[in-house]
């Protein structure tokens, strides 16, 4: 039971450490991650007005075709797709905020990804 509290609380520090540097850049728009075991979810969220621009994830309709839709390349695949949609509604820089997660495997592949199709962040 206390390695699961200690897990919660690691996460935790994480993820206001990321909030604390977010803050700091309030001009941009903020990129936000969540995933599950089955599914990744994106969206870019202006918090001055407290309203979501764009919201995408593998459960769209576009992502029909993938088989697996919560592991490394649908991450990439969503990275390409957001992207895309970002851009096309004049969206190009962006904060990334990884919501606790550590940049490694899905992370990792799709900010990869959204950053080779023309997000900066």
């Amino acid at each position: 039971m206390e390695k699961t509290k200690l897990k919660k609380k690691r996460t935790l520090r994480r993820k206001l450490h990321i909030k604390r540097k977010i803050k700091a850049t309030s001009n941009r728009l903020r990129l936000c991650i969540s995933k599950s075991n089955k599914y990744f979810y994106v969206q870019i969220i202006d918090d001055l007005k407290k309203v979501t621009l764009i919201g995408l994830s593998t459960l769209a309709e576009e992502f029909k075709d993938l088989k697996n839709k919560g592991n490394i390349s649908a991450a990439k695949v969503l990275g390409k797709s957001f992207a895309e949609k970002a851009i096309s509604k004049g969206i190009k820089q962006v904060v990334f905020d990884r919501n606790g997660y550590l940049y490694h495997g899905k992370i990792k592949a799709f900010a990869d990804a959204a950053r080779e199709n023309g997000l900066d962040f």
